[in-house]
């Protein structure tokens, strides 16, 4: 269990708050399970609304400008419109459904460099808001992520970075606001040719779509350019697929030409 520190959630003399996560270990679509404490103050208070929200940090592009910011999404209402009185305890349990496009936090078992995602516990009392603090969960990949992102490893690619860009990619459903980039330097047989891939995953219930990016090098006569492609993956068959052969054949060709495939 992973427990957060009793927190004062509304000034001196007011509610305080505690969360606590049965498990932060998660995967997209999964649930993710605890028990929210609030515990009256040296006054009564009226309880206006308690929500759960994801909270990831992105990257925001405005006109020439590029900034970080913290994005909300996918919010839950937990509990609203009860008298809490004077320093009596309230407990609220909750089940909070993790979106099926929620970046990953984790890859390979080791934590994802660039990455974050956490859980705010808001509460309101008679109009005030307090925005509470993060708790941090960790996103593992589904099974059919885990496979591909093998296969890449296999491959002979190496992480190097991953962050969230807000925005959406042209030809494909996003219910999110944002999408995940993880970023790869390549093996000596492919640098001639690229200079990075990104891999970016749309999950859903299903199946996924896999967003290839390549940062494609120049020659003496040519400008390097971005290639991208796109394809789906249905998590039923992904197994019986010789990923590293035809992401290979991919690669190979798209490092060849001036088009991707």
């Amino acid at each position: 269990m992973v427990f957060k520190k009793l927190r004062q959630a509304m000034g001196i003399g007011g509610p305080s708050i505690e969360t606590v996560l049965h498990d932060p270990n998660t995967m997209p679509g999964s649930v993710v399970t605890g028990e929210i404490t609030i515990i009256g103050g040296q006054f009564n208070s009226d309880i206006t609304s308690v929500n759960l929200a994801l909270r990831t940090r992105v990257e925001v592009e405005s006109g020439d400008n590029e900034y970080t910011s913290n994005l909300e999404y996918a919010k839950t209402p937990v509990a609203g419109n009860f008298r809490l009185e004077e320093g009596a305890r309230h407990s609220v349990p909750f089940q909070f459904p993790i979106p099926w496009e929620a970046p990953l936090t984790h890859m390979y078992g080791q934590p994802l460099r660039g990455t974050t995602v956490g859980i705010a516990t808001e509460l309101e009392v008679a109009g005030a808001l307090d925005p509470g603090d993060l708790d941090p969960i960790a996103v593992h990949p589904l099974p059919a992520q885990e496979r591909i992102l093998a296969a890449f490893s296999n491959l002979g690619f190496h992480f190097r970075n991953a962050d969230c860009e807000k925005g959406r990619i042209w030809g494909v459903h996003q219910e999110l606001p944002f999408y995940q980039e993880i970023e790869f330097t390549p093996p000596h047989q492919y640098a001639r040719g690229i200079n990075q891939l990104e891999v970016t995953f749309v999950s859903y219930p299903q199946s996924m779509e896999v967003v290839l990016e390549l940062d494609k090098r120049g020659g003496i006569l040519s400008e390097g350019h971005d290639a991208f492609s796109r394809f789906t993956v249905d998590y039923a068959s992904v197994h019986g697929t010789d990923w590293e052969r035809q992401l290979g054949g991919f690669l190979d060709e798209a490092s060849r030409r001036r088009g991707f495939f």
